[in-house]
């Protein structure tokens, strides 16, 4: 077990470790213990009653945020052409396609938080999978950034959109803001990211579909919300 400082231990004692709260009272009781000299980061993780080693129980998909997520992206395009001058007028901070993936897979280039790819470069992008894929940078039709609206795609990533996605336990993890935001921003963006995976659904899930939420900030404990508080059974 890692050794716990003294603001987390503080933070321990405000709040009942085993109690399930209501979204609002919960999220209050992470901006309490939000003590770090930075402005934390506020994270969502659902456990969720799925199998994603199934096809049919995976649950994916992206949302941009009412309020955003506090940081600023930077954005590659993987894009040829009239697309990627686009890209370039958008906004992306990086556009290129095989010098691209070459500095990716031979400088070990990763100066970048999201990746956009136009579906005829999905070819060169493939070849990046396994460097790209454990960060969960991997162009995705399913969360829009596969696509040749590449400037749609820049602005609401730039705008604050986020993924949802299982781990391989099962677990979503999603930034909805920072503790800076206060608790009315952070709400509104719980409750986005939360309908958007309860819409997200797959057909074969079956029984409770949101076993446990838990919010937390960065150097913080996390304090548990009661799922069937936010419309998931």
């Amino acid at each position: 077990m890692p050794k716990r400082g003294k603001n987390y231990k503080e933070a321990l004692k405000e709040y009942d470790k085993a109690e399930q709260y209501e979204v609002e009272e919960a999220l209050g009781l992470v901006l309490k213990t939000a003590k770090a000299k930075f402005d934390e980061t506020i994270e969502a993780h659902f456990k969720m009653g799925v199998d994603g080693r199934h096809a049919d129980q995976q649950i994916r998909g992206a949302i941009v945020l009412p309020h955003g997520t506090g940081n600023t992206k930077r954005v590659l395009v993987f894009a040829k052409g009239p697309k990627a001058t686009e890209a370039e007028e958008a906004g992306a901070d990086y556009v290129g396609a095989e010098e691209m993936a070459q500095k990716i897979q031979k400088e070990g280039w990763m100066d970048f938080d999201a990746v956009i790819a136009t579906p005829d470069m999905m070819g060169v992008v493939g070849r990046l999978g396994k460097i790209l894929g454990p960060k969960g940078l991997m162009p995705n039709p399913k969360s829009g950034t596969v696509t040749m609206d590449v400037a749609k795609a820049i602005a609401e990533t730039k705008a604050g959109k986020v993924e949802y996605r299982l781990d391989k336990t099962n677990i979503i993890h999603v930034p909805i803001g920072k503790a800076s935001f206060g608790p009315e921003k952070l709400i509104e963006n719980f409750n986005a990211l939360a309908q958007a995976i309860i819409k997200a659904k797959p057909a074969a899930a079956k029984g409770q579909y949101m076993r446990s939420v838990v919010v937390a900030a960065t150097m913080g404990p996390g304090v548990k919300i009661n799922p069937q508080k936010i419309g998931t059974n």
